[in-house]
Parts: C-alpha cells; sequence; structure tokens
C-alpha cells in the first residue's frame, strides 16, 4: 500500500481554496497529515481554513497550465516534507453552453486545467514515485467523463480526456509500486455551479434556447444538490488510506445512477452496431 501508516502522509491537492479540495484539505489537516495545497489564491485558501498557519500545510499559488511552475511546486513540497505520498488531482471548473458556442480560447482554457495542468503534476511526480516504487495518484473526474448532456460538451470532453489518460497511466505503473484512481463524484453542495465557478459562453446562439433554460435551472441549483462535499472528501481518503477502491470510484447516489443507465445504453448501441461492425474485417484466404 503507497499510504504511509506509521508517519503522517503528505498530499499534494490541487484546486484547493474551493469546494472539494478546500474540504479536502480541512479533513487531513484535521487528520494530522501534511498537505502542499495548490490554488490561483492563496489568501483565499487561507482566509477559507479560518485556522492559524501551520507547519503541516504548504500553499502554493499555482498556474497548472505552466510546466515550471508545477515543477517548482513539487520541488518545494519535497524540500519541505521530504516527500509527496498521495497526489489528488482535483483542480476544474464547469462551462455550460452548446458546442457550437464554445470558442477556441474557451476551449484550451478548459483544456489547461482539466487535461494539461494534470499532465503537467504527473511529469513532475511520477519521477519519485518511480524512484520509490510508491505514491497513489486520485485524479478528480466526474460522473460527466462516463456519460454526457447537452451542453456540458466542453466539460465532458476535458473529463474523458482525463479519464483515457487515467486509465493509460494506471496501466502503464502497475508494476511500479505506483496506485491509480479516478473518483467520479454526481452533483455536489459546492459552489460549483455558482458564478465564480461556471463558466458561460460569451455570446448564445439561436436554436439552442433548451440550454439556455437549462442554465437558468442549473443556476438555481446550488443547495439542492444531493452530495455533501464533506463525505465526498472523507471517501477520497478512504481511497488512499485502504488501497482497495476499484479503478472508477462513483460518488454519489446519482452518481451510481447516471452510470449504470449509461452502461445499459452503451451495451444497447454495441448490440444494435454488431452486424455491421462485423462485416469490416478483411475476407478470409
Amino acid at each position: 500500500m503507497s499510504y504511509p501508516t506509521d508517519a503522517p502522509a503528505t498530499w499534494l491537492v490541487t484546486g484547493a481554496s474551493r469546494g472539494l479540495g478546500l474540504e479536502l484539505v480541512k479533513q487531513l489537516l484535521d487528520r494530522g497529515d501534511n498537505v502542499v495545497a495548490t490554488t490561483r489564491s492563496v489568501e483565499r485558501l487561507t482566509s477559507s481554513l479560518a485556522r492559524e498557519a501551520t507547519r503541516s500545510l504548504l500553499a502554493l499559488e499555482v498556474d497548472l497550465a505552466d510546466e515550471e511552475a508545477v515543477r517548482r511546486a513539487v520541488a518545494a513540497a519535497t524540500e519541505r516534507f521530504g516527500g509527496i505520498d498521495v497526489v489528488v488531482n482535483n483542480a476544474g471548473y464547469g462551462f455550460l453552453a452548446a458546442v457550437e458556442e464554445v470558442t477556441d480560447a474557451d476551449a484550451r482554457r478548459m483544456f489547461d486545467v482539466q487535461v494539461f495542468g494534470v499532465w503537467n503534476v504527473l511529469r513532475a511526480v511520477l519521477p519519485a514515485f518511480r524512484a520509490s516504487g510508491s505514491g497513489h495518484v486520485i485524479n478528480v473526474s466526474s460522473i460527466l467523463g462516463l456519460t454526457s448532456f447537452p451542453g456540458w460538451g466542453l466539460y465532458c470532453a476535458g473529463k474523458y480526456a482525463l479519464e483515457g489518460l487515467t486509465e493509460s497511466l494506471a496501466a502503464e505503473v502497475a508494476g511500479l509500486g505506483i496506485r491509480v484512481n479516478l473518483v467520479e463524484p454526481g452533483y455536489m453542495r459546492t459552489d460549483f455551479l455558482r458564478p465564480q465557478s461556471l463558466g458561460l459562453p460569451q455570446g448564445t446562439v439561436p436554436g439552442y434556447e433548451p440550454i439556455r433554460e437549462m442554465t437558468e435551472a442549473h443556476l438555481a441549483m446550488p443547495g439542492s444538490q444531493l452530495g455533501d462535499p464533506a463525505k465526498a472528501a472523507s471517501a477520497i481518503i478512504s481511497v488512499a488510506v485502504t488501497g482497495d477502491a476499484p479503478l472508477h470510484q462513483l460518488l454519489g447516489s446519482d452518481s451510481y445512477e447516471l452510470a449504470t443507465a449509461r452502461i445499459a445504453a452503451l451495451k444497447a448501441d454495441v448490440e444494435a452496431g454488431s452486424s455491421l461492425a462485423r462485416t469490416t474485417d478483411v475476407d478470409a484466404a
């Protein structure tokens, strides 16, 4: 198991100043673990923690899209705590728009955080993980990395990419003593659907009025989501401590129901297309 049991573990948590990331940092500090918390605003993070500065917390302002800045953050973490045991790639934000309404800049900004930022973190931590034959990567995806809804095309694209990246990584490092998990939450009572965490298109296109209506419904949702971020943070800690979670760890009853519906729909699609699929093999000699 990669998680040390005889001493405080050191966690690197991205996207730590709000929502699930902030709750995770709080619980880890309460456990007595060391936390390297990256954020776009250290002031927001430290004020949100509402506690005195502690030797166990290293808060760093990091642009995850800047590979060198990520490397410096990992080096600072290693210098402070001697190494990193668990990495939680949590940074992200929502975006609600029709595919046609997403600009090139919108798409690149999303992938910088949800894909390229994660890749920067992985490149920075994996050499030490390989050298020690230990370490744990937990990538926070979403149920929208397994299924998709209209209006969520950009967000789903990023999470689907994260899922593929993580599945490949898990297979690559399986024999190196490194554990890898995906966590796929449903809707949680965080500020994910509030303006500070939800991107909207710069301009709208006629014909997508149902997406406008859905956007209004989502903006009215905060406070009514099923998921409890404190319980989700506790579940992530459990994934690391027990070491026995599946690669895909769903969180939330809504996530579970949507995933099982997606599996059934995908199976039906595969079977419906099976006859044509078999016609494209090279003819037998």
